[in-house]
């Protein structure tokens, strides 16, 4: 135990008391403080400090000077007039109140439990409720958020440059420390009003930083179930399964703006890297500018052993109004499939490429939404996917490394074209511009298993959940793929992981159906079918268990309704009903249709377990032949 003034710092159950009041105070703000105690009077150099606290890991000299403002504060200290930390200039610290050891015996109300008591600092910052993603207020918004996005991108990054270049002497980032959360940074505004600047910053940060070759991006979806959530980030990241998180804030009140970005280690809630930037604005640009230069020289980030590599956007436009637009259209995307949010997203895209016809990001928003549209036969199918294709292709040629421009190519590829190998190199040269993307590890999945390579797509899948944890449709996958090759156990547990996840999740009760007609319980196949959330799931599913139940009549009258209610977007599985009741003449009637539509389903013909009985017809090995896919 040891004493200055009216506090004692008891090394023994590493906590700080005033008298016989226990005061809060952060893991590594006492580790600081400790040492500046044991050191009395002695002038301790940063490098000192930086050394004997962190060993193994470089960190910026400013998160040392962030700790003992911190510790200013909590003791009641003044830097002008100081009475336990002396500042020396350009040199280091002293502590010069005096200490007295004590005896180790503890106060009476000590606690039992050591566990940490967490201090207003400790928490994260700015966690006001965000709006609703599917909030549809739309007011016009200011310009200079807009601007300060892409600079904020390159702040963040620069402070994990600083980080991630680790151990003074060491040359690599261990794979467990090489990953990352980016949580919507908090709007700080007075009007609180700035939620969807938050998200748009947020998104752009994740693509940027899965530019980064050996750094695990945790995927958007994943990480904005956080929003707005006064979560402890220690469990947060046990949650996403990550080691660091960034996150931050954004204010502004009237002309003066002040950001601030922090890279905090999950394990013990420290914080590696703080940066806040004050500024009065009169021309955002030209502060977007100030900011960017100051980063310049940590863009560097060295992982893995490999090169520095920049982390520069490639997401936005310089006509701020294009920009805004291009952000809207993100917003409508994440919010499903919706016909209204897909339209807006369209009009949206199209606004911000009718502003700036050279924006390559738009042109990829749109294709996305038109294969989509297409997709859902919510637009004509052959016009949507031309329309679709050619925005992709324009996204290419403008900006040949934008991830998202061949992503959307590879979409239309898969999904229309059938154009198997075209899909994957398009896929491949997504993935080598953002490698650590959960989206374009998702769509290479999603190939894989349509091309029947089951195993490989079971493995993808499962790779893509570590990069997007919390994602139902993911495990869901997963499951259906454990489903195609009879491992039904690992399949529930993915299928059970999901419905935790979404207990809405259309498709998962179909899934789990298809499993117990493999297993043979009939009965509980249609009770779990019952349970389907979706229209044409549920329909589908409904004339399988009749007939499996014997029931022809009611299996009829389910299927009759699902021909008339969705045989513009259903072919596939009409097809597979007519199958699984043995009228294979019928099948291939639905099937011809399937394929003239484009039906997302009809690959499956070469892995569905329930489309069996017609692989020995010569009808199948033809229908393969003209989707150019292997026997």
């Amino acid at each position: 135990m040891k004493s200055f003034q009216s506090f004692r710092l008891d090394t023994a159950n590493q906590c700080l008391w005033r008298g016989e009041v226990r005061v809060p105070i952060p893991p590594k703000a006492y580790d600081v403080l400790r040492y500046l105690v044991e050191n009395p009077g002695r002038l301790i150099t940063q490098d000192e400090v930086l050394e004997k606290l962190w060993t193994d890991t470089y960190v910026n000299p400013e998160v040392l000077r962030k700790y003992i403002l911190d510790i200013r504060k909590i003791l009641g200290d003044r830097r002008d007039k100081p009475e336990f930390i002396e500042t020396v200039t350009k040199r280091g610290y002293r502590f010069i109140a005096p200490v007295v050891e004590e005896s180790a015996a503890e106060p009476q109300d000590l606690p039992t439990s050591h566990a940490k008591q967490e201090h207003p600092t400790d928490q994260k910052v700015g966690h006001e409720t965000a709006p609703s993603e599917r909030s549809s207020s739309f007011g016009k918004r200011r310009l200079w958020k807009l601007a300060l996005i892409p600079a904020l991108a390159v702040v963040a990054a620069a402070g994990m440059g600083e980080y991630f270049r680790l151990a003074r002497n060491a040359n690599a980032v261990s794979s467990k420390n090489a990953s990352i959360a980016v949580l919507p940074f908090a709007d700080m505004s007075p009007a609180k009003d700035e939620g969807y600047f938050s998200d748009g910053l947020a998104e752009q940060l994740i693509h940027d930083l899965s530019r980064v070759s050996g750094l695990k991006v945790v995927g958007r979806s994943s990480a904005f179930q956080f929003r707005g959530k006064n979560e402890d980030l220690r469990v947060v990241g046990k949650k996403l399964g990550v080691a660091n998180i960034l996150e931050g804030s954004v204010r502004r009140d009237g002309n003066h703006v002040r950001i601030t970005a922090n890279l905090i280690k999950t394990e013990d809630g420290f914080q590696l890297w703080s940066q806040t930037y004050d500024r009065e604005i009169n021309d955002i640009l030209t502060v977007q500018d100030e900011i960017a230069l100051a980063a310049t020289e940590a863009l560097q980030l060295k992982l893995l052993g490999g090169n520095g590599q920049p982390v520069a956007s490639s997401l936005r436009s310089a006509n701020p109004e294009a920009y805004q637009a291009y952000l809207q259209a993100k917003y409508f995307s994440a919010r499903g499939q919706d016909k209204r949010d897909l339209d807006k997203e369209l009009s949206y895209a199209d606004q911000a490429i009718k502003l700036d016809a050279n924006y390559a990001a738009a042109w990829a928003q749109r294709s996305q939404v038109l294969e989509t549209m297409a997709g859902l036969s919510l637009i004509e199918n052959a016009e949507g996917f031309h329309g679709a294709r050619q925005s992709a292709k324009k996204a290419i040629e403008l900006d040949p490394n934008l991830a998202a421009g061949y992503m959307a190519m590879g979409m239309v590829q898969t999904n229309h074209d059938w154009d198997w190998e075209g899909a994957e190199d398009s896929f491949r040269r997504a993935g080598l511009l953002e490698p650590g993307s959960a989206d374009v590890l998702g769509h290479r999945a999603y190939l894989t298993r349509t091309l029947g390579r089951v195993d490989k797509a079971i493995e993808l899948y499962k790779e893509v959940i570590a990069l997007d944890p919390l994602r139902a449709n993911y495990h869901l996958a997963l499951g259906y793929e454990l489903y195609f090759v009879g491992r039904y156990e690992e399949a529930r547990a993915a299928l059970q992981r999901a419905q935790e996840l979404n207990p809405q999740l259309s498709s998962l009760h179909l899934t789990r159906g298809k499993i117990l007609f493999s297993e043979g319980h009939q009965q509980e196949a249609l009770a779990e079918i019952e349970s389907e959330t979706g229209d044409w799931e549920k329909l589908s599913g409904e004339a399988l268990a009749y007939y499996a139940l014997g029931r022809r009549e009611e299996s009829d009258k389910a299927l009759n309704k699902l021909i008339a209610t969705h045989q513009n977007d259903s072919a596939y599985q009409i097809a597979e009903a007519y199958a699984y009741r043995g009228e294979t003449d019928k099948a291939f009637e639905w099937l011809d249709r399937a394929y003239r539509q484009r039906d997302p389903g009809t690959p499956e013909l070469k892995t569905g377990p329930l489309m069996k009985s017609l692989r020995r017809d010569p009808r199948y090995a033809e229908l393969l032949k003209k989707m150019r896919l292997p026997k």
